[in-house]
């Protein structure tokens, strides 16, 4: 049998539909004000002399600056070393099935968050008023090492340690939320091969845990950095915001100062955001099902040289 023939009528395709863009006038009023707003600020801001742009230029790379921001590198990286490490312990003692650590870990996390950061740093200041001398050895028995704490000018170590400790305890419940939202077959896959609980943690959970805690630990990082700005209760005036003090306070000049200062700070903020951004892709890898260019086109160059790739449709036909 034949089929009718369509009508001519009836198969001709519709005409295509114009889309007209949505105006949306509101965006174009909101970025003209917040233009003019920001030009009005940056021109009062170089006419103003309190700002003193000629001192800015002249200690922006002043040495003493400089030395500065090496410091507060070395406080920055030194303390978050001792606090991944310390937090990632504390995080897993909080999830052990052992109540002793379960308790002790509770403990930590309650005096170090519930006490502020300057005051624990005005603590450590004072450790060589409150501890003179440590003794090292078997109580009442024999006495190994003896350390003469008011001797020792250790205010960057006293620094580090404090900051680190502090930011620990931040640092167990960004790596204890991380393992939480690792689902609980993971672990029972494990447990059913053999592993023991320390081995699940170590080699199935945390690093699947690492795309929620890389986030957190990147801003917990940015943190720190401008945290190092309160070192001075230790006392320590090493570092950048000590030593732009220490200038502003022999040519009273704060301001152009504190706006070195701040410029340093987002300098260095900006060039760890970036690096949080890579970190967090890599380990980002097969967390959606979204293909990236690269894999598109790895698909599309395995399909062209496979066998039969780049044969017509017409070898495929039946007839």
């Amino acid at each position: 049998m034949t089929s009718p023939q369509a009508d001519p009528a009836t198969s001709t395709e519709p005409e295509p539909i114009k889309a007209v863009p949505l105006r949306r006038p509101g965006q174009w009023i909101a970025a003209v004000i917040i233009v003019v707003l920001a030009a009005l600020f940056i021109y009062g801001a170089a006419t103003n002399e309190a700002y003193s742009w000629g001192t800015y230029g002249n200690y922006l790379f002043d040495s003493r600056i400089l030395s500065g921001v090496g410091y507060t590198l070395a406080l920055t990286l030194l303390s978050m070393a001792i606090a991944i490490v310390l937090g990632v312990l504390l995080a897993i003692m909080r999830l052990s099935p052992n109540p002793v650590l379960r308790g002790t870990s509770w403990v930590y996390l309650w005096i170090f968050r519930g006490t502020p950061v300057y005051v624990q740093l005005v603590f450590w200041g004072l450790f060589p008023a409150i501890y003179k001398q440590i003794d090292l050895g078997i109580p009442f028995v024999h006495q190994f090492v003896s350390l003469d704490i008011q001797t020792l000018n250790a205010a960057f170590l006293f620094a580090v340690i404090g900051l680190g400790l502090n930011e620990a305890a931040y640092m167990a419940e960004i790596v204890r939320a991380g393992v939480s939202s690792v689902g609980e077959g993971q672990t029972e896959a494990s447990v059913a091969l053999g592993m023991s609980w320390s081995q699940t943690m170590r080699r199935t959970v945390l690093p699947q845990a690492m795309r929620v805690i890389i986030p957190p630990t990147g801003n917990e990082l940015i943190s720190m950095l401008k945290t190092t700005s309160l070192v001075a209760a230790v006392p320590l005036t090493l570092d950048l915001y000590g030593r732009q003090r220490d200038i502003s306070g022999v040519i009273f000049e704060p301001i152009p100062l504190l706006l070195v200062a701040s410029t340093w700070y987002l300098v260095i903020t900006s060039v760890l955001m970036v690096g949080q951004y890579y970190v967090e892709r890599y380990y980002a890898k097969g967390a959606t099902r979204a293909l990236t260019a690269r894999q598109l086109k790895t698909m599309a160059d395995g399909a062209a040289t496979a066998p039969g790739g780049a044969a017509g449709p017409a070898g495929g036909e039946k007839a």
